[in-house]
């Protein structure tokens, strides 16, 4: 990655980018100039560095040459903007190497012009994993910064400041790198500080972040928890800026819910003080560490009443259908609750007054799908929370399983769109003389592993149970007749 950044009359911008939502990896976040490392690059050479540290130093320049169509090679300055232009379009197209385009026009790298800004892992729950390499990198006189549409959705200068101000109002999600980065380059003194402060984030044993907060008040730990695959984790999260609430704490082992408690102690000496343990909803996954929590802690829990009556340990507080809570701190907030049955009777929805980020819980993932599981789930209930949360809008979408989901309406949207595509396909698979469920889903989840039909199986019956409420299929001993 390439922190690129220019000096102007008002102290320093940097150049930053938004990735298409459709990239499998931090889809819809802002990030800076960077790519993966291509077997060719190690075949470039660059002076003042060797081996890997010359093959990094080579994918960071070809990467920003690539992304923005900035050059930082000795000799470019020579070239005018429609050949710099001409040859960016031909190492996209594939039609010309990197190395043999810095040989044909006679330019060359410097080690010096990529200072080496930091190293990041990216943490084990992550579907992508990353070791990821920065370089702080000052915009040459002559370049021209200009984003291309493709995998980039968006592309500009920016302050730090006012970057950080969009990551705390929700509008950028940012990883940890870059709330380090714009933070550092938001105060840095000279150069040197700037690389000092860069290379030795807080927080990051192991170049792992400790502290993932992709907007402002909104972190997350993911704990290993025993939830259907290909999820392996559930995202506990801890919201607030002075005032903190602890949401699905869903890990029963010590040493998975330990990790949370760290974050907590942490916030706690910084000043910070958690008020109360919220779950989403009753299932194993999601409540495994909350008992454990609450005591550790010291604070009450708070769930639906029909969470509560699931758990064997009292709740202090029922949640309800447009309860606000509010957390008092530096930048307060206000987190609306809402009650959207369909996969749990007790299953709510928490959604930022502000951002309008909201707290999902197993509404949608991040990773695998949503199950809807008879007498508990029911699937007319789980479609109608869906289109409610779509439509009130929300933005970004905090799941239990995986990454955020910065475009919300259009994630729920889709999800609308395949349940109603899927229940055409099961409604078809019941014939007018007769199905068991087996079959039915063995013709509607034709695309489905085999594996995998058991848990179909229960989405499937959802899906029947709604077709039958609405007159369109009958059951009688067990089989499922078309009307």
């Amino acid at each position: 990655m390439a922190l690129l950044y220019r000096r102007t009359d008002s102290g320093v911008e940097v150049y930053w980018v938004k990735r298409g939502k459709a990239l499998r990896f931090a889809g819809g976040f802002y990030a800076f100039p960077g790519g993966k490392l291509d077997a060719a690059d190690s075949d470039v050479e660059v002076r003042g560095a060797s081996g890997e540290e010359a093959a990094l130093r080579s994918a960071a320049a070809r990467e920003l040459f690539e992304e923005t169509g900035v050059l930082v090679a000795d000799g470019a300055h020579a070239l005018d903007a429609p050949k710099r232009a001409s040859l960016r379009k031909a190492l996209l197209a594939g039609t010309l190497g990197w190395g043999a385009l810095l040989k044909a026009e006679g330019l060359a790298l410097d080690a010096e012009a990529f200072r080496a800004a930091g190293r990041w892992v990216t943490p084990p729950s992550l579907p992508v994993r990353f070791d990821t390499r920065f370089y702080l990198v000052e915009m040459p006189a002559y370049a021209q910064a200009e984003w291309w549409p493709g995998e980039l959705a968006e592309g500009a200068w920016i302050r730090p400041g006012d970057a950080l101000a969009r990551w705390g109002d929700g509008t950028a999600l940012l990883h940890p790198p870059a709330v380090h980065a714009f933070q550092v380059l938001a105060s840095f003194t000279d150069e040197a500080d700037a690389l000092a402060r860069l290379v030795s984030p807080p927080f990051c044993p192991g170049y792992v972040s400790q502290r993932i907060e992709f907007q402002q008040g909104v972190r997350v730990v993911a704990l290993e928890t025993p939830t259907l695959p290909p999820a392996a984790h559930t995202n506990a999260y801890v919201l607030g800026n002075g005032e903190l609430l602890i949401v699905d704490p869903g890990a029963s082992d010590v040493k998975q819910y330990a990790k949370l408690l760290s974050l907590v102690s942490g916030l706690k000496a910084e000043g910070l003080r958690p008020v109360a343990v919220v779950l989403t909803h009753h299932h194993g996954d999601h409540v495994g560490g909350a008992r454990a929590v609450k005591e550790r802690l010291g604070i009450p829990l708070w769930c639906h009443a029909r969470t509560a009556d699931r758990l064997d340990y009292p709740a202090e507080r029922l949640l309800e259908d447009g309860d606000v809570l509010e957390l008092a701190g530096e930048v307060p907030q206000r987190w609306r609750v809402l009650h959207t049955p369909g996969h749990a009777q007790g299953h709510l929805c928490l959604v930022d007054e502000r951002s309008h980020a909201a707290v999902v819980g197993d509404m949608v993932a991040g990773v695998g799908t949503i199950v809807i599981d008879p007498p508990e789930g029911h699937m007319g209930d789980y479609l109608t929370q869906l289109a409610r949360l779509r439509d009130l809008p929300v933005s970004t979408l905090y799941p239990a399983h995986g990454s955020p989901i910065p475009d919300g309406p259009a994630k729920l949207q889709e999800y609308l769109d395949h349940r109603a595509a899927r229940e055409a396909l099961i409604l078809q698979a019941v014939p007018p003389d007769g199905a068991t469920l087996a079959q039915v889903v063995s013709l509607a989840y034709a695309d489905t592993p085999p594996l995998l039909h058991p848990i179909a199986e229960r989405s499937a019956l959802a899906t029947l149970e709604k077709l039958m409420a609405e007159g369109r299929v009958r059951e009688e001993s067990f089989q499922y007749f078309r009307v």
